[in-house]
């Protein structure tokens, strides 16, 4: 590739490299044992560093600056940033600084450790991303659904409703404890070699890896295992980590034979099982017994512990279907039909999650009395929207209309508090026209008259944007 054509615009810069990427993607596939020798030109090139940055600035991190407080979407012109980098690279004189460290509050009272990287650092990041990706996506298995183009958490979602509605009663519900932190640099390094032979490429990826983070308090630490959350290549190099554990249960699947030889295992006593997983969030479901599903829990541990990970004792647990499990937000249980003597496996929100949007909604009407009743609706509504749009395909309604009534009491309360000393009847004339809170023309949003409906099984049928383009 010639590396010293002329800036494209974004348009020309996507095509081009939607067309390279379908090429490196189609030949991954077509040879499982190749590996790729020649694609640091591609991380330089001025294609992949335009579609790099059109995605750092626009990314919702863009407002976040790293250690030297430069933010993404204060820089106006880019062309003096892209052509720096690319220098750099050519020169192989580029070196990643450390990421700033934000901790940030979990519900259960501990912190999320994120690493903020610098502007320069997340464009040579995505356009790395950008590289390598359609390699890796060739050979990941379709049990994997976390932070994969084309794939969402709805897809794991119906995955486990599929199988735990056909006999697959036990579940294995497993936690990587502090999977991020801990991965092994080197086994995820020797991973990626598997397909990376080009050593510019490698040595980038460590640098990036070895970075280091810049605490809160201002003290710098190396970083000797593990990949920052919040990191534009974090979620690809997390999947070609796990990937070890897709690998493991696929063998295992196929070992089991086809479906006769399968049926044939059930008969004579014997388990069948699978992996769901999304990023390092897993299950393994279980067409057999208690037994079976507990002694996967050892085999689960040994399958990780080459990529330095091990299992959290106390939230790894197997639990029947009756039982019910929280997964990615959903509550998925077996439950008797009202009014029928069938039992079906349910999806809907979890209390957790519910308790969670509660309580954002919570923390937007108890506020300051200043703003506007069109501020706080224009704040309310695309939590209220985005949260009821992820569990629309459940069942749902109950929840999303108790949600309606705890939002339109929490804002209705904040209006009499803001006008304290109007009647009744004026904030109803005034702000609740057909009962709904209104000012101009922002309403706020009605979680109840959100459609419901089942998603659809996509099984392995899912395409990437690389085979979808025919």
């Amino acid at each position: 590739m010639n590396t010293d054509a002329s800036w494209p615009d974004l348009i020309e810069a996507g095509s081009r490299v939607l067309k390279i990427q379908t090429k490196l993607h189609q030949w991954a596939t077509d040879d499982p044992n190749r590996r790729f020798d020649d694609l640091y030109n591609l991380v330089c090139d001025p294609a992949f560093l335009v579609v790099a940055w059109d995605r750092v600035r626009g990314n919702r991190g863009a407002r976040s600056a790293g250690i030297d407080g430069v933010k993404p979407r204060s820089i106006e012109s880019s062309d003096a940033l892209l052509a720096g980098l690319r220098a750099e690279l050519k020169a192989r004189a580029f070196q990643p600084m450390p990421v700033r460290e934000r901790l940030i509050p979990k519900s259960n009272g501990k912190v999320r450790m994120l690493g903020i990287a610098t502007a320069r650092d997340r464009v040579v990041q995505a356009s790395l991303k950008l590289v390598i990706e359609p390699i890796f996506e060739a050979e990941f298995h379709p049990c994997s659904y976390g932070f994969r183009p084309k794939r969402r958490a709805q897809d794991a979602i119906a995955e486990i409703h599929f199988l735990t509605s056909r006999s697959y009663e036990w579940v294995l519900e497993a936690d990587i404890k502090a999977c991020f932190d801990e991965i092994s640099h080197s086994a995820l390094i020797q991973r990626v070699r598997r397909r990376i032979g080009d050593k510019r490429v490698l040595a980038l990826l460590k640098a990036f890896l070895k970075a280091g983070v810049l605490t809160e308090d201002g003290r710098n630490r190396e970083t000797i295992t593990g990949t920052p959350q919040g990191a534009i290549l974090s979620p690809v190099l997390a999947n070609v980590a796990l990937s070890i554990l897709d690998e493991h249960f696929a063998k295992a699947w196929e070992a089991m034979g086809d479906s006769n030889d399968r049926a044939y295992r059930r008969r004579k006593g014997l388990a069948t099982y699978r992996l769901v997983r999304y990023a390092d969030d897993f299950v393994v479901l279980v067409a057999g017994s208690q037994n079976d599903a507990e002694g996967l829990r050892e085999d689960v541990a040994r399958a990780l512990t080459p990529m330095g990970l091990r299992l959290s004792e106390e939230k790894t647990r197997v639990v029947h279907i009756d039982e019910g499990f929280d997964f990615l937000g959903w509550r998925v249980q077996r439950q008797q039909k009202r009014g029928s003597a069938k039992r079906y496996v349910y999806t809907y929100p979890s209390k957790k999650a519910l308790l969670a949007v509660c309580g954002r909604a919570r923390t937007l009407t108890q506020g300051s009395q200043n703003l506007t009743l069109t501020t706080l609706l224009e704040r309310m509504n695309p939590l209220l929207r985005g949260w009821t749009n992820y569990f629309r395909h459940g069942a749902s309604k109950a929840t999303f209309s108790y949600l309606d009534t705890f939002a339109w009491r929490r804002v209705v309360g904040w209006l009499r508090r803001k006008h304290h000393r109007r009647s009744w009847k004026w904030l109803r004339r005034r702000h609740l026209p057909r009962w709904r809170p209104t000012e101009g023309s922002v309403m706020l949003f009605n979680p109840a008259k959100v459609t419901v409906a089942r998603y659809r099984y996509r099984a392995n049928r899912i395409p990437t944007p690389w085979t979808s383009m025919g």
